[in-house]
């Protein structure tokens, strides 16, 4: 699976945006899709994660951006979008998309236990 994320850009504090990542193959609807992001200096950290078919296609959401970010994918275009709105200028990251088929429950969250990643999209939000 290659994954090519896109939609970054320089946004206002407050206002919203919205990333894509676009992966190839057939078996999409199958995957685990997460984002994660990466400040300069800091740890790659989860954002958002939506399963597969297996899982009902449920999400979830770090603490850090709940209520504010929805993740949702489009299994007919093979893409999943991270939706931000009321950014704050400490959600400037770089924003990668992540896959995995056999990804568990309990390892949702861990940037470790995925197998495919893109490259990566700059988000900065200005004060």
């Amino acid at each position: 699976v290659q994954l090519q994320a896109s939609g970054g850009g320089l946004v206002q504090a407050g206002g919203s945006l919205r990333v894509s990542c676009v992966a190839s193959g057939d078996a999409f609807p199958r995957y685990t899709m997460s984002w994660f992001r990466q400040s300069p200096g800091k740890e790659r950290e989860f954002a958002s994660v939506i399963r597969g078919s297996g899982g009902g296609s449920r999400s979830y959401y770090a603490d850090s951006v709940k209520g504010r970010f929805t993740i949702s994918r489009d299994n007919g275009k093979n893409t999943v979008y991270l939706q931000m709105n009321s950014l704050k200028p400490e959600d400037t990251a770089v924003y990668y998309c992540a896959a995995s088929r056999t990804i568990i429950m309990s390892t949702l969250y861990n940037r470790n236990a995925y197998n495919y990643w893109g490259q990566g999209t700059q988000v900065t939000v200005s004060s």
